[in-house]
């Protein structure tokens, strides 16, 4: 795949961006190799600098559920945009997008915009540390929850793939109040909790981990969960960054009928554009500024352009048979990959759920932070590149989810499969 220019703007970039990039994950460290520029997007496609056509299996981590540039959202934007795009005061967009969240969410009273998913998760922890009164979290091996510093602690997403999981920068004394437990591990969490007893504030959990691949939730793990919150008065936190509006309108909480105190939004609520969101009980949510004392503030939070773009996401969402639609390609994707790895007896572990999918380099099941890191990265960056070669794209990590749009069709889904036959079967 012929790839100057992206090199040239790479090289470029590097002398204005640490690594020539403004996120981690996207500079193919644990792949080898530069990144893409892309130039433009439609669809289920990506369209490089060099004139690359690319299936886009990445969807911009999961928040392009719609597909790229999708008409109804782009020309709400537009339209949009004639209003002006930011005002530091309210607006009735912000009340529309708030109220249909809401109404999603059972578990979700009252709700917060913010910017950005690490926004949404820091701003949660500092309101449930300020409601229980106490000082330490829990969080799981592997979830990523945002750059804050108290939560990069064994964290996944960009950490696990630069095997970085841990970040130079934060000072001990904030890192000592995130007390960490294996994912899916209920005993060990229950054994935290006694150890310090009358000191948790929180745990925060992804309900679908999805920072360190997709690994599903054993049946008794979010329900054991749940008890243990309630019973030790600790506020749950889930992380639905990902899973909300992607695994059910509802997300994952609705999906695995277990309901948290508070939950962290964002990606598919912006529907392409930079937001985030927090929710949850009313007692608790109304400890926030301005008729609480936790204070929390955003001269964007709200943004018009954003809330407009979420609305219309949304709106598109709720259409009867999305999701059912969504979930039966993620299905027929997955077990063909399933398929082909056993044809070649490569070492495969799959998962699904609704439209995410993953493929671990791994014959052993994985179940947590310490099960994905025995995959093998070496052949995933083998297979990532023979992929990229063929004009499909995944993530530039094995750590990392496949997402579907409802812009990817049968023909995209079959061409990507019978790429797959050929990369695979060279590995």
């Amino acid at each position: 795949m012929k790839t100057v220019k992206s090199n040239e703007l790479h090289t470029l970039a590097s002398n204005f961006l640490p690594g020539g990039v403004n996120s981690p994950v996207r500079a193919f460290k644990a792949v080898g190799g530069r990144p893409l520029f892309i130039e433009r997007a439609k669809g289920d496609k990506l369209y490089d600098v060099d004139g690359n056509e690319l299936i886009d299996y990445v969807c911009s981590w999961g928040a392009m559920i719609v597909g790229h540039a999708h008409k109804d959202v782009t020309k709400a934007l537009r339209d949009a945009l004639e209003n002006g795009t930011s005002y530091g005061t309210c607006t009735l967009l912000e009340v529309k997008l708030a109220k249909e969240i809401i109404e999603a969410f059972p578990s979700i009273e009252r709700i917060r915009m913010v910017n950005s998913g690490t926004e949404a998760t820091m701003s949660a922890i500092r309101l449930a540390r300020g409601f229980t009164g106490r000082d330490k979290i829990i969080k799981y091996e592997g979830c990523y929850h945002g750059h804050a510093d108290y939560l990069l602690v064994k964290a996944g997403s960009g950490g696990i793939t630069l095997g970085i999981p841990d970040s130079s920068g934060v000072p001990d004394d904030f890192a000592k109040n995130t007390l960490v437990v294996p994912y899916n591990d209920l005993e060990a969490t229950l054994k935290k909790v006694k150890e310090y007893k009358g000191q948790v504030a929180a745990i925060i959990v992804e309900p679908v981990a999805a920072n360190m691949g997709i690994i599903l939730p054993k049946e008794e793990f979010f329900k054991g969960l749940r008890e243990i919150c309630t019973k030790e008065e600790i506020v749950l936190i889930f992380d639905e960054v990902i899973t909300g509006f992607r695994v059910s309108w509802g997300g994952a909480q609705k999906y695995f009928d277990v309901y948290p105190d508070l939950t962290c939004l964002g990606k598919i609520i912006g529907g392409g554009l930079p937001v985030g969101a927090f929710g949850g009980k009313k007692e608790i949510m109304e400890h926030l500024a301005p008729i609480g004392d936790v204070y929390q503030a955003g001269t964007l939070s709200g943004n018009p352009i954003a809330m407009k773009a979420g609305i219309e996401t949304l709106k598109i969402l709720k259409q009867p048979g999305v999701y059912k639609a969504l979930e039966n390609s993620a299905v027929f994707i997955s077990k063909e990959f399933k398929k082909l790895a056993q044809k070649y007896n490569l070492p495969v572990y799959s998962t699904q759920i609704a439209s995410l999918f993953c493929t671990f380099f791994t014959r052993e099941q994985v179940f947590d932070y310490a099960s994905a890191k025995k995959c093998d990265t070496k052949r995933y960056a083998r297979f990532f590149h023979g992929m990229l070669d063929q004009g499909i794209y995944f993530a530039p990590s094995q750590f990392e989810a496949a997402f579907l749009s409802l812009a990817h069709n049968e023909h995209d889904i079959e061409k990507t499969i019978s790429c797959a036959d050929r990369v695979l079967q060279r590995l």
